[in-house]
């Protein structure tokens, strides 16, 4: 009984200290959440501060809160700060080696933040991945590609890569090619072309709609339409001036081309 006695004093602080620690830990996380919940949206419903930097921002104070939180876990344990600044400051070579990665996206989602190449809602090409821009913290972006496939990319990845912003603008210009029959009146069916867009109130009319032959091909003559629209309308309207100029040709006897293939045999 003596022994078990003399092993739960030895014991009963470590195990006292574990439990607030432990409480701490859990106490310290909820109040980080809230604290980041809090000021994302605070910002986001500021209508003069950017989302993204909203986003950014609340990632900042969860992981300063963490830190807090972590530096007071060691306090139960009995290890100074200080003490923790000399042992970390004794291996600044092996931390600096192993965490370089991360402080490099940290460093990059600063850049990132600051010259905003993107910003939260919009559509952009990151390294040859194209997506929405879900979110952006301190060491990740987020984007979800049009199929809804998330996609988790560090900022020391997309900082050092080719980005494409595809909303950077409010207008966006539109190509399409449509090939029509050699045998067809080409200035007719620029015309046609052009009173199809002009009737679809989402063209812009300036600049104007271009129309051009700019191709003569192997079964067709190729005619090049440029013209410029909301870039929020981009998709919608080539789809619908497609159809629409389809079915423009149909009526006005204009013919849409397609290859043909000869098949020759030889007779014994």
């Amino acid at each position: 009984m003596d022994a078990i006695a003399e092993q739960a004093g030895a014991y009963g602080p470590l195990i006292a200290n574990a439990i607030k620690a432990v409480i701490v830990l859990v106490l310290g996380w909820i109040a980080a959440s809230a604290l980041s919940g809090m000021t994302r949206r605070k910002v986001l419903s500021n209508e003069n501060i950017d989302d993204t930097i909203g986003s950014f921002a609340a990632s900042g104070v969860k992981w300063l809160v963490l830190l807090v939180v972590f530096i007071a876990v060691l306090q139960i344990f009995g290890i100074a700060a200080t003490s923790l600044v000399a042992v970390l400051g004794a291996a600044t070579l092996a931390i600096g080696l192993a965490l370089q990665g991360t402080l490099s996206d940290l460093a990059a989602g600063v850049m990132l933040v600051i010259f905003r190449p993107y910003r939260l809602g919009q559509f952009v090409s990151i390294d040859g991945t194209s997506g929405t821009v879900k979110d952006l913290n301190l060491f990740i972006t987020e984007l979800v590609t049009p199929d809804n496939v998330q996609v988790i990319m560090p900022n020391g990845k997309a900082w050092g890569s080719i980005i494409t912003n595809y909303s950077a603008h409010p207008t966006r210009r539109l190509d399409l090619t449509f090939g029509i029959d050699y045998g067809d009146d080409a200035d007719k069916a620029i015309g046609v072309i052009l009173k199809t867009a002009g009737a679809d109130s989402r063209v812009h009319g300036d600049p104007e709609p271009w129309v051009r032959v700019v191709n003569l091909g192997d079964s067709s003559v190729d005619l090049g339409v440029r013209l410029w629209c909301d870039a929020g309308d981009y998709w919608e309207l080539k789809f619908a001036l497609t159809k629409q100029v389809k079915e423009a040709f149909d009526k006005n006897g204009i013919s849409i081309p397609y290859p043909h293939s000869v098949e020759i045999q030889k007779s014994e």
